[in-house]
């Protein structure tokens, strides 16, 4: 029975490079996400680095029945969870009444639902094996998000669950919850933002810094992980900041 690293939204960005520092850790890997050829790719990398080539599962995790069918998919290669990494996600900029309702509701299933079910499903495994799960959030959940209301709301819940089965689960699992700010990934262009403000500008940081900076966190089994000074920054002022002030800010950001 081989012990894996489970990572969602492994196709690209923060989840592929998560993989390539996963790969390095010498991790057996899974890799989810639902694009199988995107997914054949960056196995495909990885092999090239001398690591093994990681199993590839392509599902939709949005899918009510996706967690059942990884459950599936994981029992049939005799694969037990040593940790996972919940990194799948999207977000949409526009105001709720004129953005899709199918594809709010989505966002809501993938960035929550699917992020609690993998959690639960495999939490057993992650406890008898003292391995970790890492939930990757944002900045975005430390204040209400005016023009991505959705996307924050769902970033904020994963930062509460996390913390909490932080403190619930201290010396028997690690729980790290990764809050990048803005990242230049497929991101933006999924969320249909056209552009990008100078202010953002100032906090970017890349995706390599980002997941390098979180899985090393990770391993130490620290609670929040906020890549980048000017993040970290934003992130301790938004809750201490006037509510009227923040709301303006998250308003402009997302225009």
């Amino acid at each position: 029975m081989s012990r894996v690293t489970v990572i969602t939204g492994a196709s690209g960005g923060i989840g592929e490079e998560l993989a390539y520092c996963a790969a390095k850790a010498e991790r057996k890997l899974v890799l989810v996400a639902r694009s199988s050829d995107k997914l054949k790719t960056v196995a495909e990398k990885i092999a090239a680095l001398g690591a093994p080539a990681p199993e590839i599962v392509a599902l939709d995790l949005a899918d009510p029945k996706s967690g059942e069918m990884l459950v599936s998919a994981l029992a049939q290669k005799n694969l037990k969870v040593f940790e996972l990494i919940n990194n799948a996600g999207y977000g949409l900029a526009g105001p709720v009444e004129q953005l899709d309702r199918a594809d709010q509701v989505g966002m809501v299933d993938l960035n929550m639902r699917a992020l609690t079910d993998l959690t639960l499903r495999f939490l057993p495994e992650i406890i008898a094996a003292n391995g970790g799960v890492m939930n990757v959030a944002s900045t975005a959940a430390f204040q209400p998000g005016p023009n991505m209301a959705i996307y924050y709301a769902s970033k904020a819940y994963v930062l509460s669950f996390s913390e909490a089965i932080w403190f619930e689960l201290r010396g028997r699992a690690r729980v790290t919850c990764l809050c990048p700010g803005p990242t230049p990934t497929g991101f933006s262009a999924r969320a249909k933002k056209d552009g990008k403000l100078r202010l953002m500008n100032l906090s970017m940081t890349s995706a390599a810094f980002v997941a390098s900076r979180g899985w090393e966190r990770f391993q130490r089994g620290q609670r929040v992980v906020v890549p980048g000074v000017m993040n970290e920054i934003a992130a301790t002022l938004a809750p201490l900041s006037p509510k009227a002030l923040v709301l303006w800010l998250a308003s402009r950001l997302s225009r």
